[in-house]
């Protein structure tokens, strides 16, 4: 009887130690944070994600950062990678969003949190998102500030639409801009074209192409950085900086520190951008936020959908988002 005692009590400890083991790595005050994004290479991303880092090293948290080059399959594996690390909270900014459903189901099969930026995923503690069709109709809507003001039903805005619509939150962003212009324009633009802009070079190529088409298109808008970047780079290898025309005008979203250069100095062809929070550091702290309230175990149950805020940047204030960049 003695023997089967001890050997319970063996057990016991045994089973005891195993535990505090695995406290230890989860429970010891060190929070680990595993974050897959479509590209590192964005310029818009790779602003945020150093300020999100200054932030989450100011909290003591643990955090790795990886792009999957707007590969599905690559950001997979990146998950996968964090749930065997063992990671306390998972970010994604799906490539996909329904090719993670499943690795992110495991994550909290796990007992790991998941927070998704942009989509309004399933398998998630919370989604920190935006409405991009409302975001698109504020980036169609400031844009028509300007077409009002420089063009008439006799002289109508030539626009390009800059989006990439084989993903789908950018997709919404350009249908919305598209019903922007519609509902706040004056019968005086005309899009003349859409072609794809998600990264500088790209926009930069495919807005020079519409250009040599329509020697007269002067309105540009679109769905990220890269389309900013990208069109304003083009307008001033045409007219060369100052010399642009003030009815020409590129309006976009994302909030780069190149994107705020080009509007603050007033002689380039950007006019106003569309941003979310703010300043770089404004998204960054408002993101660790919402990492701290999914890891203090906020039930998010209700409603996993927490929208962000959007607001125009123009010449008025560009200069206090500076300050955050």
């Amino acid at each position: 009887m003695k023997k089967r005692i001890l050997a319970a009590l063996l057990i016991l400890s045994v089973i005891g130690l195993m535990l505090a083991g695995c406290a230890d790595t989860r429970d010891d005050g060190t929070v680990k944070v595993g974050i897959s994004i479509q590209s590192l290479s964005n310029a818009y991303w790779a602003g945020v994600m150093g300020k999100l880092e200054e932030q989450m090293e100011a909290r003591g948290w643990d955090y790795t950062i990886v792009g999957c080059e707007n590969n599905a399959g690559t950001q997979v594996g990146q998950v996968e990678n964090f749930i065997i690390s063992g990671c306390d909270l998972i970010m994604v900014h799906p490539a996909d969003a329904e090719s993670l459903e499943g690795i992110c189901g495991e994550a909290m099969e796990a007992d790991i949190k998941v927070m998704c930026w942009d989509d309004p995923m399933e398998n998630t503690t919370a989604n920190w998102v935006l409405d991009n069709t409302d975001l698109g109709r504020e980036i169609g809507k400031t844009a028509a500030e300007f077409i009002n003001g420089h063009y008439t039903e006799d002289e109508k805005a030539l626009v390009t639409v800059i989006g990439y619509p084989s993903t789908k939150v950018l997709l919404e962003r350009a249908d919305g801009i598209k019903e922007g212009l519609e509902e706040s324009c004056e019968d005086n633009y005309e899009i003349i074209a859409e072609v794809d802009g998600l990264e500088a070079p790209e926009a930069q190529t495919n807005v020079e192409t519409v250009m040599s088409a329509h020697p007269d298109a002067n309105v540009f808008v679109g769905v990220c950085a890269g389309a900013m970047i990208g069109s304003n780079e083009a307008l001033l290898a045409e007219f060369g900086k100052g010399n642009i025309p003030d009815n020409y005008g590129v309006i976009t979203t994302d909030v780069t520190q190149q994107q705020l250069d080009s509007l603050e100095a007033g002689n380039e062809a950007v006019r106003a951008i569309v941003g979310f929070e703010g300043s770089n550091e404004d998204t960054a702290k408002a993101c660790a936020e919402m990492f701290a309230r999914i890891l203090s175990g906020e039930d998010f149950s209700s409603d996993r959908n927490v929208y962000r805020e959007i607001a125009p940047i123009t010449l008025e204030n560009v200069e206090e988002i500076q300050k955050g960049m």
